[in-house]
């Protein structure tokens, strides 16, 4: 087995694999929306174990993941647009 190829000896890569990163945002999103109801169901229990940050936490995470998910809608409008103009 060789650790080091010739670039004449190399396969070309391959091409990337276009993924859908907003089904992950938004399992994600609702991940932290499900906590953040479950905090909101057990608020008392968790304020007198000393864990009420998870609220804070929770909602966090939901108002992080919404704005991932718009900017994941950004990118991928900006690749289909430049790929549009790569065709023309």
């Amino acid at each position: 087995m060789r650790l080091w190829l010739s670039d004449d000896e190399r396969r070309p890569d391959p091409v990337p694999a276009r993924a859908d990163g907003r089904k992950a945002v938004l399992a994600g999103t609702l991940a932290w929306g499900i906590a953040l109801v479950a905090c909101l169901v057990f608020r008392e229990p968790l304020e007198s174990a000393g864990l009420g940050w998870f609220t804070v936490a929770a909602i966090t995470g939901v108002v992080l993941g919404l704005i991932g998910l718009a900017a994941v809608q950004v990118i991928r409008r900006r690749v289909d647009q430049s790929a549009e103009r790569s065709t023309d």
